[in-house]
Parts: C-alpha cells; structure tokens; sequence
C-alpha cells in the first residue's frame, strides 16, 4: 500500500534538488561572499524602501527595519520623527560593502534632494541638491531589512 505520501515523494525530492539549491543561493550564508541573486535581492528592498520615502509613506518606511526594531519601536512613534518638508528623487542604488561574518550591508543611496517649498529666489535658483545616504542593511529572518539605528 504505497498511499498519496509515497506518490508525493518524488516531488519532494524533485524540490529539495532542484529548487533548494536556488533558494541557498539568494540567501548570505555567514562568512560567505555576497552573490548576484541576494545583491539583487538587497538592491529592490533598498528601492522599494525609497519609493516609500519619497511618497512620505512613513508607515510603510517602518516595514522595511528590523523585527527587533519593530518589537521595540511602534509605529507611531517611528513616524513622528519625518518631516514633509523634503522631496527626494532617487538616482543610484551601490552596495559599497558586505560583511559576511555579520550579514550587513553597506549602500550608498544616491538621491536629489530638494525642499517642497523654497523660502528664498537663491534657494529656488540653486534647485535640487545631490545627496547621498549611507544606509546599513541587516539580513535576519529571511530577508534584508534597513537599520534604523545606522
């Protein structure tokens, strides 16, 4: 009587062969190098935080740190610490470094920078500034998640 498990089974192996190996490889192991599908990984978490940013989604910018941050921080108070005053337009995304042993990462976020509203002819007539963050990114759980303690 081999039953549905037994049926199942190949699959599962197919699985653990095949898909697992690639799942292995989005993920920094520590003590290894950052590889190309995490690096990807790491860089869409970064522009998505910022595309939060720029739209002033405080809420939705506390999503993106750490759970222990989360566990620790609500939401509210999070949020009470952003201004509108700032509009930011995002230019480059560089993984500067990657500490392996600790699992963080170093990014510089290139943005233009520029108040909502200019308080001066001067201040409108120099325009958008270039700026850049250095941001630390921590991989727990899974998944990268931006330091809010940085």
């Amino acid at each position: 009587m081999l039953g549905i498990g037994a049926s199942l089974r190949p699959m599962c192996v197919w699985l653990v062969v095949v898909v697992g190996p690639l799942l292995v490889g989005c993920s920094p192991e520590p003590g290894q190098a950052l590889s190309q599908a995490s690096q990807a990984q790491l860089e869409q978490r970064v522009h998505d935080r910022w595309q939060a940013k720029m739209a002033h989604d405080w809420g939705a910018l506390w999503e993106y740190t750490t759970p222990n941050y989360r566990r620790v921080f609500p939401k509210e108070l999070y949020i009470r610490k952003f201004s509108y005053l700032l509009n930011w337009e995002l230019t480059d995304i560089q993984v500067v470094n990657y500490d392996a042993d600790a699992a963080v990462a170093s990014v510089a976020v290139r943005v233009m920078s520029e108040p909502v509203k200019y308080t001066s002819a001067a201040s409108k007539a120099v325009g958008a500034m270039p700026y850049t963050f250095n941001e630390r990114w921590i991989y727990v759980e899974g998944e990268w998640w931006h330091s809010a303690n940085f």
